[in-house]
Order: C-alpha cells, then sequence, then structure tokens
C-alpha cells in the first residue's frame, strides 16, 4: 500500500529542554508529563521464546532495567503493540508482571501480532487497552487500535475512525498526541511500507481537521525516527528486541540495540523526546532469516 507523498520532513531535536519560540532560545521550566513508550517486544509463551534467534523475554528485561536505571519519575507507559509474538495469554501476564514493577499507569494497544481477547482475559484494567483516551496535565493521549487480528498490514476500522474523531472535538482544549501500532506514512522502507495503514488517508482527513495535535506516535517498524508533518511531530520507536535496517527495499536487520522513547510532554504544548538504547551488551541475532 502506497501513500500519496506528502511535504513531511526529518526532524532533528536536542534532547534538552529547549524551545524556540520568535527566533529566541528559551528554557522550559515547567514540570512536564513524563511518558514512556516502549515497543514490539514479542514475548512467547515461553520464556525462552526467539525471534530472529533474539531471547525476547531477556532484551525486553534488559530495556526495562534500563528505563529504572535513568527514569527517576515517570507518569505513564505505552505499550504501542505487538506486546506478544503467539498471543498467548502467558506472555501477556508477564509483560503485564514486568511493568508492574514501575507502579504507574500503563496503557496497551494492539499489534498485528496480538489478539484482543488473550489481552482481555489477563489485563487488570481492560480500560488501559485501546481505543481509549489518557487525560493528564493538559494533555490527552488517544490509544487506537490500526491493526486487523491475523494480518500484518494495519487498517482501521470505521469505529476506530469514529472514535478518534469524537475524541480529538471532545479535547480542543488540550494538546493531544496520538498512538498507534502502524506507520501511518511511508518510512522509506519498501518492504514495511507495504504495511502501512491501508486507510491513512481517511485517518489524515480526520488529522488535518484538528490544530492542537502535537506529536503521533508508533511501534512496528523496529527503527527510530522522528519526523514533522504540517507541524505535528511523527515518530516512530526502536523496538525491545530485535531492530530493522531503515531505507532497505527488502528485509533486512539493523545491528542497534534493543531501545526505548522517553518524551516529556509540557503544559505548553511542547515536546522534548528521545530514545534511550541498551549499552554494552551483544545481541546475539539470527543474519540468515529472510523474514518474521
Amino acid at each position: 500500500m502506497w501513500l500519496k507523498r506528502e511535504q513531511i520532513s526529518v526532524n532533528y531535536v536536542s534532547p534538552k529542554r529547549i524551545r524556540f519560540r520568535d527566533g529566541i532560545l528559551k528554557k522550559n521550566t515547567q514540570q512536564p508529563l513524563r511518558v514512556v513508550q516502549v515497543s514490539d517486544s514479542h514475548l512467547f509463551a515461553s520464556t525462552e521464546g526467539r525471534l530472529l534467534g533474539l531471547n525476547t523475554e531477556d532484551s525486553l528485561r534488559l530495556v526495562l532495567e534500563k528505563v529504572q536505571r535513568e527514569q527517576t519519575h515517570i507518569d505513564v507507559i505505552l505499550a504501542t503493540g505487538d506486546i506478544a509474538q503467539d498471543a498467548s495469554e502467558a506472555a501477556y501476564t508477564r509483560f503485564q508482571q514486568h511493568l508492574a514493577q514501575f507502579n504507574v499507569p500503563n496503557y496497551w494497544l494492539q499489534g498485528n501480532h496480538d489478539v484482543t481477547q488473550p489481552i482481555l482475559n489477563t489485563l487488570n484494567d481492560k480500560t488501559h487497552l485501546s481505543p481509549c483516551v489518557i487525560h493528564q496535565d493538559g494533555w490527552q493521549i488517544i490509544m487506537l487500535n490500526s491493526s486487523v487480528e491475523h494480518e500484518v498490514p494495519g487498517n482501521f476500522a470505521p469505529n476506530e475512525l469514529q472514535f478518534l474523531q469524537q475524541a480529538l472535538s471532545a479535547s480542543t482544549r488540550s494538546h493531544v498526541m496520538v498512538c498507534l501500532h502502524h506507520h501511518p506514512i511511508p518510512m522509506d522502507c519498501a518492504w514495511l511500507d507495504n504495511q502501512v495503514v491501508a486507510n491513512a488517508e481517511a485517518f489524515w482527513q480526520i488529522i488535518d481537521q484538528f490544530s492542537h495535535i502535537k506529536a503521533i506516535i508508533w511501534g512496528h517498524v523496529h527503527q527510530e525516527s522522528d519526523r514533522l508533518r504540517k507541524g505535528v511531530r511523527l515518530m516512530s520507536v526502536p523496538s525491545t528486541c530485535v531492530q530493522f535496517k531503515p531505507l532497505s527495499d527488502d528485509f533486512a536487520i539493523d545491528d542497534l540495540s534493543p531501545g526505548y522513547r522517553w518524551l516529556d510532554l509540557y503544559a505548553n504544548g511542547d515536546i522534548v523526546t528521545q530514545v534511550s538504547r541498551v549499552e554494552g551488551v551483544k545481541f546475539v541475532v539470527d543474519w540468515s532469516v529472510r523474514g518474521y
């Protein structure tokens, strides 16, 4: 599925808490809402499960240990899909146990490897699964399900788009960040761009009606990106397991380490964000595999 090309620019933003306004560099002294995004953990029922040769339980544990070391305060954790590789209740239960150590609210959305019912069977708070809206500190975070069960490409169901329209209409006095699993824009990665949200144009028709949307974030692509479209930040996050090589025509694994993204959401709408990856660990991946 190929989307009509739009003016989208790569966005390089300093991780320091600064902002530009009227050409003047200013410090932002507000206390932000600290969000942590983890994605694409691909857990299995067994803790010995491997994706492309990598033990996904071990890599998730190392990423979350890094989160613990780096984040002295977290307001909310977002899990943006492909939580499990095999959609097993055992995998979802362990993922929930992993996040419980942070003692902060966590919200999930479905990826193409996930199945909703096993998640609902294990999730302590069913309202924390997409579609849902998180209201906090002048922000609304909208969690959407872009997945079709047992299918790889994304596609929003009509009720999902209706939920988005209603949530945005009801939140005009807040800043908004929208979260989904699949990429709504091409990643310039040919094999992955066949999996883009199939009805992304309908998604953008809704998004473009509103001026209070500050960011859209997703998982699925197992790679970091940060772009700008009509003043809205568009960001993808590394997987907590295997990474995919950017700008590749065919399936290709990258040698970067697993990681996560943190975001500071300020009351004035500013966003400061950075990706952090596990360091000092050599991850063993099966480079001979040509798909997943």
